[in-house]
């Protein structure tokens, strides 16, 4: 059995080669730990700096889209939009921003910003939803612009049956604005099947009624 000296020594022997190993391991498992809450706190704050941008946002669009609404307005609007894709381009503040940008964009005119707005949103890789919706706003933009086939091409991409009634009935828009009155029926028709799964759209019947007096 150890005398007490001899276990005295030996935990200086041990120390002597553990010990740098050991100090160094407690230094980094409280590195770890610090640096997680560290890390935790500056997305919290970063999210909290990013909702307070988009909520300015929300409000600058509302002042430039109103009547009467001045070109510093709009373009205090668009400054706060670029913000959020500056600064805060992984949230989805930043997303929701490029719609309003893209939305007074459109309003004023200026379809090729719209268009560019929409096409960073799509790149960042938004849900499901968020893609279907603004492709379809991207399609009506480019409807506005001229462009009908490619808008017609870039809503037929669109594979979900969450949508179907709101893809097809704008597709039909878009073929009747072409003069293709045959495919806005079948469109139309298409959304109408649809409806039963996704609640009631009279007006969209009122369309393809609206066709069909026409074809006697």
């Amino acid at each position: 059995m150890r005398t007490e000296e001899e276990q005295v020594e030996a935990l200086k022997d041990w120390w002597k080669e553990n010990g740098k190993a050991l100090l160094l391991g407690v230094a980094l498992a409280l590195a770890i730990v610090f640096g997680w809450k560290g890390w935790q706190n500056n997305q919290q704050v970063t999210a909290e700096n990013a909702a307070i941008v988009y909520q300015n946002l929300v409000q600058a669009v509302a002042i430039a889209s109103a009547p009467g609404a001045t070109e510093d307005q709009q373009v205090t609007a668009q400054h706060l939009a670029g913000t959020l894709k500056q600064d805060y381009s992984d949230s989805a503040y930043a997303r929701f921003g490029a719609v309003l940008a893209a939305r007074l964009s459109a309003e004023s005119g200026d379809f090729d910003a719209a268009i560019s707005e929409f096409d960073w949103v799509l790149g960042q890789t938004p849900d499901a939803v968020m893609t279907i919706v603004v492709t379809m706003r991207k399609a009506r933009v480019l409807a506005a612009k001229g462009d009908l086939e490619q808008a017609v091409t870039l809503l037929e991409s669109l594979s979900t049956e969450a949508f179907k009634v709101s893809v097809e009935e704008l597709k039909g828009d878009l073929y009747l604005q072409m003069n293709d009155p045959a495919k806005a029926r079948t469109a139309y028709q298409a959304a109408v099947d649809a409806v039963e799964q996704q609640g009631s759209r009279p007006i969209l019947s009122m369309k393809l009624d609206n066709l069909s007096v026409e074809d006697n």
